[in-house]
């Protein structure tokens, strides 16, 4: 049972963009309301999920490869999410021991892109 869920999850995200989340603020622990499917950078995601020891040096590489910001206040990521919206592919990239939370949040990356 576990494998098709994962699948599922997996087969859902990569685009054009890329996000890397740093802290867990209290608000990712709230509810939200998802997209329409129309309104989403990506409808049918094909999801794949990279588990590393450098996660954060990855994600900050990357960050900074897509000229977004990366250090300074925001601090170091611990996770991120690339996409690309032609193909439907989004890659999550994590540590070995993500939370539910930090999986979430870059999961809705996939689907909704740069939402924050």
């Amino acid at each position: 049972m576990k494998t098709p869920l994962l699948h599922t999850i997996v087969g859902i995200a990569l685009l054009s963009g890329l996000s890397g989340c740093v802290t867990i603020p209290e608000a990712e622990y709230a509810d939200f309301k998802p997209l329409p499917r129309d309104q989403r950078v990506i409808q049918e995601v094909k999801l794949t999920w990279e588990v590393r020891p450098d996660a954060s040096a990855v994600c900050s590489q990357k960050l900074a490869a897509a000229g977004r910001p990366v250090g300074g206040m925001a601090g170091t990521p611990v996770a991120c999410a690339s996409w690309t919206r032609a193909t439907g592919v989004c890659t999550i990239v994590t540590s070995a021991n993500p939370n539910h939370v930090v999986l979430g949040h870059e999961l809705r990356h996939c689907f909704e892109g740069h939402f924050h």
